[in-house]
């Protein structure tokens, strides 16, 4: 498996990111747009989700194909930004066809930032949901990804502590299979890896009893270019939860939101040719994505800013142990 750089290294996936962080603001949108045609499902691992149309990509329901998928800042009041790249994708004519039209399947993720910027009114709208669809369409295939305090990670935090941020990473397995992952990181937990110094548990503690619990999540798009159909995005959706475990440390609160989308673009078959093949195929590729949304976690957490010194002092450290 060798390691590549980021979510847009599956062919025809691209990025865009849109955000404010003046007069108020400290919030933004990301949109992960996906080639027509594509496949996907979503995971729902945390116990606070903010979500929008996850339910139309249960395996068993009507619809395969996602036209975009929509991370956005806000909380519930930022899943406006989707109507927005809803719209743009029925201007171009994506979207599930209906009589006298399109219509799009977009679903959307949502993290609180709520008020981080001094404004608990300044949260993403459905232009800022367009401009960032818009963005990511005019980018060429194979584009670097903004990471760490853009689009919706702007007002990103882990811990309350230190700064979250949009973080992404990618692999190729032997067999052409890429599997490509991008995360906003604003969980309640902290990275497993602890800086020197603070090596006992306690010293991790991220809710002080004495304070109210925060609102946090880690939202992950998972995309490969592999031939996959619902029922194998959602389960591979499911595996890639591991690798939030595996990067935080709690994970899957009540107080998280955390959600995982997988995108499938369908150009490379797996082998299939037995029963046994097609499931070293689906497991091999699970692994990856695990390996894969863990490695975009901890690149979030390694591009944000420092908020304070102690913040940077963590950056650093996080740097030196990759």
């Amino acid at each position: 498996m060798v390691a590549m750089g980021a979510i847009t290294d599956v062919p025809g996936i691209r990025v865009g990111h849109q955000q404010k962080s003046d007069d108020g603001w400290l919030s933004g949108v990301t949109v992960v747009l996906p080639p027509p045609g594509t496949v996907g499902s979503v995971d729902v691992g945390g116990g606070g989700p903010a979500t929008h149309e996850t339910d139309a990509l249960d395996p068993t329901t009507l619809v395969s194909a996602v036209d975009a998928v929509v991370l956005t800042g806000g909380s519930a009041y930022g899943l406006a930004s989707a109507h927005g790249a809803q719209r743009w994708c029925e201007e171009h004519g994506r979207g599930f066809a209906v009589p006298g039209g399109v219509v799009p399947i977009v679903p959307a993720a949502a993290i609180f930032d709520l008020g981080r910027g001094g404004d608990f009114a300044a949260r993403p709208t459905a232009d800022m949901g367009y401009a960032a669809t818009a963005a990511a369409a005019a980018l060429p295939e194979g584009h670097d990804v903004g990471r760490g305090n853009v689009g919706a990670g702007t007002g990103a935090l882990i811990a309350r502590t230190f700064k979250g941020g949009v973080g992404t990473a990618s692999a190729t397995l032997e067999n052409g299979v890429v599997v490509g992952a991008l995360a906003v990181v604003n969980a309640l937990g902290l990275p497993f890896e602890v800086p020197p110094g603070n090596p006992e548990p306690s010293a991790r503690s991220v809710v002080p009893p004495h304070e109210p619990p925060n609102l946090n999540t880690t939202l992950v798009v998972v995309a490969t270019n592999a031939v996959l159909d619902v029922a194998e995005c959602k389960r591979t959706a499911s595996a890639a939860q591991a690798g939030i475990a595996r990067a935080l440390d709690p994970s899957h609160t009540l107080a998280d939101g955390d959600v995982v989308f997988c995108l499938s673009t369908g150009a490379v078959a797996l082998d299939r040719s037995t029963a046994t093949a097609r499931q070293v195929s689906l497991i091999t590729l699970q692994s990856a994505a695990a390996d894969v949304v863990r490695s975009a976690i901890l690149d979030g957490v390694d591009r944000a800013e420092a908020v304070s010194t102690p913040a940077a002092e963590y950056g650093a450290y996080r740097r030196a142990v990759r």
